[in-house]
């Protein structure tokens, strides 16, 4: 099984059953665990194969390049465009800014071993960013360039999350086939200074990556559990309601 390589086909429960001297419902087990760890692909009526395995994506405010790094991948991007435009009513609001405000609008495709992971496209006020090309982003965390070259430094951001479907520009881009499932992070990012700096809207590949996030009980100012029981009033009904969203919202500091 080590030796196989990506895209490979694995011997079939029965051979494995024999090979190993377990019982084919031990294999299916161990089996079904891999799949759901996205190691392995079962096809329906043709085998079950090796895949690549998926990058766990965890809620902190980090690079693309960092995180990879990490990971013991090396990080890659490709700018594919870079233009400015007017900020307009709708990215005014997330950045805070006057819609006659002039962008800097880059869309990237980040790359890890030299893989499609992920497009992405950002927005930032041309003032913070004065002189900025492609070139400057060739290969490179945005990030590390606003400390070295502008002296903006991050502080905190506001990201959602929530599962999508690439459309025909995503596919070409990330080399995957059109409606493939994906996750659309988006992010608005706000420098020591208080200002808000970007606001980047990402792709990514749903069959590399699975997000993983740390989840501690919130108390609430008297001490209780945010979400506990509250009373209830006169028709029984809660004195609070939870609303259910399909979107998932989180605020990150480093």
């Amino acid at each position: 099984m080590e030796s196989l390589e990506v895209g490979q086909a694995i011997p079939s429960e029965r051979q494995l059953s024999q090979d190993l001297a377990v019982s084919r419902l031990t294999i299916r087990a161990a089996l079904d665990e891999l799949v759901r760890d996205g190691y392995l692909d079962r096809r329906h009526g043709s085998g079950t194969y090796v895949t690549e395995p998926k990058i766990a994506q965890p809620l902190t405010l980090t690079s693309f390049s960092e995180d990879m790094r990490r990971r013991g991948m090396v990080p890659g991007s490709r700018t594919l465009e870079l233009a400015t435009t007017l900020a307009g009513a709708r990215l005014a609001r997330r950045l805070q800014v006057s819609p006659a405000e002039r962008l800097v609008r880059v869309k990237r495709l980040r790359l890890a071993d030299a893989q499609p992971m992920a497009m992405e496209v950002l927005h930032i006020p041309e003032v913070l960013v004065p002189g900025l090309t492609k070139a400057d982003l060739e290969n490179r965390s945005f990030y590390d360039l606003l400390v070295e070259r502008y002296g903006i430094v991050i502080a905190s951001g506001t990201q959602s999350i929530e599962p999508t479907v690439t459309n025909e520009e995503e596919s070409e881009v990330l080399g995957v086939p059109l409606h493939t499932p994906a996750f659309l992070f988006e992010r608005t990012t706000v420098a020591e200074s208080g200002r808000t700096v970007e606001f980047v809207r990402s792709i990514y590949r749903g069959d590399r990556y699975r997000l993983v996030a740390e989840l501690t009980p919130q108390r609430s100012r008297n001490g209780r559990v945010a979400g506990a029981p509250r009373a209830q009033n006169r028709t029984g009904e809660s004195a609070s309601r939870a609303t259910a969203v399909r979107r998932s919202s989180a605020t990150f500091k480093p």
